[in-house]
């Protein structure tokens, strides 16, 4: 079954309920993997200036005459956090004008008394007026504050933190992490409330940031006028993806959590077509034109619009990655979408098939090597950041299809690891064999809330024990959406967790129907998961709830509840203040 088909008639146990709503619709950081912790520094405009000496502002070409609005109408943004670097993001809506100077300064306080770095790069009509830098900054872990300067105006303040030196020791660190924003879907109330959470190392975007639908085609009706996308149209040329991501970018909610926290970001399906895979997708037809150049237009702007640093020019469909944390930490980014997937199949031998890929044999070769170097530099947790779930999912048969030759029944999501078999085996093979502890996995995607064990086999009491999670190779926490719906009711929420976790030994926890995301605690002790919903995405809402919370112990490799949320990190740095962009 494919994932919308999974998706429209998702059943437990035979019960047709609906709700399990997948994203269809109707540091130093080491990417290019050949050599595991060689840093990888690539930028699209690397600009100028000296770390801790800022020195004059850099000879900057004139400025050409300009007497429009405050060009800086989508904010700023940083990303892809080194331990002496980060991207910095802005971009310049200026009509008439094509190559715009723009100088950055960044400092260690928001009043920029203490400055550490003066750049410049050009906004110009090639990158849709986009701007990045790379700067060199004089230290790890370590909060700094940025903005940007053009044509008499200057940008509201945004505030950055680098990770810490690969060796560094690590006491505790905190990240956010979200998933599947569609706009049409409701107010990003989950952004706002991560944007207040001073002591964030970081916010993990696992995919689906933009959807690809039409006006009306996968949007809540009553949001229809206060939440329009453009352009109208299903987007499908670079100048589509352009201009989404600028509607998108225009959310004050979704700018400010950019404004406050760097992003780590990685594309799912819809940043391209739901159901994407490396040559297709569900929602690409002939009459669209040919999908390799649909790909390529969403990837380049991707590429320009997120915070993220591009090291493979001859490469740039490869956005898998690592940050490494100091001493704590190793994480891995994934793509699960495109540089690997193989076409998702209909049939539960299918699935099985030997020869099917998920990663691709490239990035399965680098996701282990990254494995091996993780746990030989010594880091306590290895943390995978991916986009569909890896653990198991059985549903019980449904009576129109019969899969007995699973052994039991089982009713599968193809778009996830489920489809992909092989690629599942090798994985926790590595593990296993490595006796790799400490492994987290973390999956957006599925719109709703889920804590899982991860075995090789959970349905075996052989191999897996339900009650002390003995077998469990590593741990897996699913963020919900913040916006994209699960579950029409929490009734029917309720009742699907009821079915679903008799039929799942290794499920412990699932929320099918709040929005919001989850706030990732690591210490040398445990890591721990907290999710926060929120009360409604139908308008702007200030509140949450805290949902519930498991942590997985040194060395276990299950998880257990726990009864509160990690406390939040002493000494958190100041937010950065409550600017908007204006002239000096």
């Amino acid at each position: 079954m494919k994932r919308r088909e999974f998706l429209s008639r998702s059943a437990t146990a035979g019960l047709s309920l609906g709700v399990l709503s997948a994203c269809g619709g109707g540091g130093s950081s080491s990417p290019d993997g050949g050599k595991p912790g060689t840093d990888n520094t690539g930028t699209d405009n690397p600009g100028t200036g000296n770390p801790g000496q800022p020195g004059p502002t850099p000879n900057v070409p004139e400025m050409p005459p300009y007497g429009g609005p405050n060009p800086f109408q989508h904010g700023v943004a940083s990303g892809d956090p080194l331990a002496n670097q980060v991207i910095l993001w802005t971009r310049l809506t200026a009509a008439g004008l094509d190559e715009i100077p723009v100088i950055v300064e960044v400092a260690r306080d928001a009043a920029f008394a203490t400055p550490v770095y003066q750049g410049v790069g050009y906004a110009r009509s090639q990158n849709d007026f986009t701007v990045k830098l790379d700067p060199l900054l004089p230290e790890p872990e370590t909060t700094y504050f940025y903005r940007f300067r053009s044509l008499g105006f200057t940008s509201p303040v945004g505030r950055t933190r680098t990770a810490p030196a690969p060796g560094a020791q690590v006491d505790h660190l905190r990240l956010a992490v979200v998933s599947c924003s569609n706009l049409p879907y409701g107010w990003f109330n989950a952004y706002a409330r991560v944007a207040r959470r001073a002591d964030l190392d970081a916010v993990l975007h696992l995919g689906d940031y933009i959807y690809e639908y039409a006006q009306g085609e996968y949007n809540d009706p009553d949001l229809a006028g206060p939440r329009p996308v453009d352009p109208p149209h299903e987007i499908i040329t670079l100048d589509d993806y352009r201009r989404r991501y600028a509607c998108y970018r225009r959310d004050p909610d979704l700018q400010e959590c950019h404004r406050q926290h760097p992003f780590i970001c990685v594309w799912d399906d819809h940043e391209i077509a739901n159901d994407a895979w490396m040559h297709g997708a569900e929602n690409h037809n002939e009459g669209e034109g040919d999908f390799a150049d649909r790909k390529r237009a969403a990837v380049r702007a991707y590429y320009e619009w997120m915070p993220i640093r591009m090291g493979f020019p001859d490469r740039d469909m490869r956005i898998y990655r690592r940050f490494d944390y100091g001493d704590l930490l190793t994480l891995v980014m994934l793509d699960t979408r495109l540089v690997g997937r193989d076409q998702q199949v209909d049939s539960p031998s299918e699935a099985r098939d030997r020869n099917r890929q998920l990663l691709g044999q490239d990035q399965r070769q680098w996701l282990f090597e990254q494995l091996e170097y993780s746990r030989g530099r010594g880091a306590r947790w290895h943390v995978i950041g991916q986009q569909v779930m890896l653990s198991p999912l059985t549903l019980g048969t449904l009576p129109d299809t019969p899969n007995w030759d699973l052994g039991g029944g089982a009713q599968l999501n193809y778009d996830q690891w489920d489809g992909y078999q092989t690629s599942r085996r090798a994985l926790l093979g590595r593990i296993e064999a490595m006796a790799l502890d400490n492994t987290v996995v973390l999956t957006g995607d599925i719109h709703s809330s889920w804590a899982m064990d991860v075995s090789a086999d959970p349905g075996n009491p052989l191999v897996y024990n339900r009650f002390t999670g003995q077998g469990s190779l590593a741990v897996e926490f699913v963020t919900p959406a913040v916006t994209s719906p699960a579950a029409p009711s929490k009734a029917l929420s309720d009742l699907a967790r009821a079915a679903l976790v008799p039929l799942n030994p290794h499920l412990k926890w699932v929320d099918l129907f709040h929005r919001g995301y989850l706030v990732l605690d690591l210490t040398a002790e445990h890591c721990k998961a907290d999710w926060f919903h929120l009360n409604t995405v139908s308008e702007p809402d200030d509140s949450e709830f805290f949902a519930r919370s498991y942590l997985t112990r040194d060395g276990q490799n299950h998880v257990e509840r726990a009864s509160q949320p990690s406390a939040p990190k002493t000494a958190a740095p100041p937010l950065a203040p409550a600017t908007q962009g204006i002239k000096p």
